[in-house]
C-alpha cells in the first residue's frame, strides 16, 4: 500500500477589523493566543487559552474554539480528541466555505489515520475532486477491500500522469490481478517491465499473469525472451518455462527447449529428466525419438514400465515385430500380464489384416 502522509495544516485565523467585529473581542483574543502558542510549541499554554472564554450555545463562537481546540488535539497527536472537536465545529453551519472544505478535508484524514475508513469517503463528499483526495479515497476502499472501487479511482489518478512512482504500477497489477482482470494487470505490468528489463522476476510476473489468463502461448514467449536474454534460469525456473510449453499445447517446443537444456547441462541428465523428455517427444508425435529414449532408459533401468512405454511407441508406429518383442521384455520385467496381453493382441490383429490375401 502506498503510504499515506499526514500534513498537519494550521489554521489561519483572519486579522481583519470586520471579523474581529464579528465575534465577542474575549473569544477573539483567546483564539489568537492559543493560535501563537500552538505555532510555538507551547501547547499547555494554547489549552489554558482556550479554556479561559466561554461562548454561547450555537454561536459563531462556539464553533471556532471547538476548530481551534481540534487542531490544538491534532498537533498533539490527539487524533480521537480532535476528530471530535473538528467534527463538532463542521456539524455547527457556522463556518466558512473554506474553513468547512479545509475540516472535511483534515478530518477524513485524521479518521484515515484512526482506521475509520468509511468516515473518510463521508467526509470527502461533495469536497473538489484533487490527487490528494483521489489517492486518500483509493487508500480507504483499498483498506476496506473494496478493490473494485479502488483501481478506478487510481486509473483516473495515475490518468495523463507522464511519471509514475514505482509503488503505483506495482499496486495496479496487483489489484487488478485480484480482481481477476488479467489483461489490465498485464499492461501495467509490461509498464513495470521497461523499467527492469535486466530482471526475471519482472518477467516472470509477466508470464504468471499470462497463464492464470489461460494464455499460456504467450507465457512461454515471454519466458522464453528472458532466457533469450541472457537471464540466469534457476532448474525450478527451467521447470516451469518446460511446464508452460506443455501447456501451451506446444510439447514439440517444449521438447526442443528440455532437449537444450540437458545437452548444454542447464538440466541433469538424470531418470526423471530423460522421462520427461520421452513423454514430450511421445506427445509430440516424435516417435522415433521417443522409442529411442525409452529403449536407453529400459536398458539402463531394466524396469518394465519403460518396456511397456517403449512397446506402446512401437506398436503406434506400426513397429509390430520391435513392439511385440518390447512387451515380452516388460512381460518379463513384471508388467500385469493382462495389459500386456492386451496389447499383444491388438498388435498381433493388425499383423494379420496385414498379411497379404492368398491368391
Amino acid at each position: 500500500m502506498i503510504r499515506l502522509f499526514l500534513i498537519l495544516c494550521l489554521y489561519a485565523l483572519s486579522a481583519s477589523a470586520s471579523f474581529a467585529q464579528s465575534i465577542a473581542p474575549d473569544v477573539f483574543r483567546a483564539l489568537q493566543t492559543a493560535q501563537s502558542a500552538q505555532q510555538a510549541g507551547r501547547y499547555q499554554q494554547a489549552e489554558q487559552a482556550l479554556k479561559s472564554v466561554t461562548a454561547p450555545p450555537d454561536s459563531l463562537e462556539q464553533a471556532l474554539l471547538w476548530r481551534s481546540e481540534g487542531y490544538l488535539a491534532w498537533a498533539q497527536g490527539h487524533t480521537q480528541h480532535a476528530i471530535s472537536a473538528l467534527d463538532k465545529a463542521l456539524n455547527s453551519g457556522k463556518l466558512t466555505a473554506e474553513q468547512t472544505a479545509e475540516d472535511r478535508l483534515n478530518l477524513a484524514k485524521l479518521s484515515f489515520s484512526a482506521q475509520r475508513y468509511q468516515q473518510v469517503h463521508q467526509y470527502l463528499r461533495g469536497l473538489a475532486v484533487t490527487d490528494e483526495i483521489l489517492e486518500l479515497q483509493i487508500q480507504a476502499w483499498q483498506q476496506l477491500g473494496r478493490l473494485d472501487k479502488a483501481v478506478p479511482l487510481a486509473e483516473r489518478y495515475l490518468k495523463n500522469k507522464s511519471t509514475i512512482n514505482e509503488h503505483w504500477l506495482q499496486f495496479m497489477v496487483g489489484a487488478n490481478a485480484e480482481l481477476k482482470r488479467y489483461n489490465e494487470a498485464q499492461r501495467w505490468q509490461k509498464r513495470l517491465l521497461q523499467r527492469h528489463l535486466d530482471q526475471l522476476s519482472a518477467w516472470q510476473q509477466l508470464a504468471a499473469l499470462q497463464q492464470m489468463a489461460g494464455q499460456h502461448a504467450k507465457a512461454l514467449a515471454t519466458l522464453r525472451t528472458a532466457y533469450s536474454r541472457g537471464m540466469s534460469f534457476q532448474p525450478s525456473d527451467l521447470e516451469r518455462l518446460i511446464n508452460l510449453a506443455a501447456a501451451s499445447d506446444q510439447p514439440w517446443q517444449a521438447a526442443r527447449l528440455m532437449t537444450g537444456m540437458l545437452e548444454s547441462g542447464m538440466l541433469t541428465a538424470n531418470t526423471a529428466n530423460q522421462e520427461r523428455l520421452a513423454q514430450l517427444h511421445w506427445q509430440a508425435r516424435d516417435y522415433a525419438k521417443a522409442a529411442l529414449q525409452y529403449a536407453q532408459l529400459a536398458q539402463q533401468t531394466g524396469q518394465g514400465r519403460y518396456w511397456f512405454s517403449l512397446a506402446q511407441v512401437e506398436i503406434q508406429q506400426g513397429r509390430w515385430a520391435a513392439g511385440l518383442q518390447a512387451l515380452n521384455s516388460a512381460e518379463q520385467a513384471g508388467v500385469n500380464a493382462q495389459q500386456v496381453e492386451a496389447w499383444r493382441d491388438w498388435a498381433q490383429s493388425r499383423i494379420e489384416l496385414e498379411k497379404p490375401q492368398a491368391q
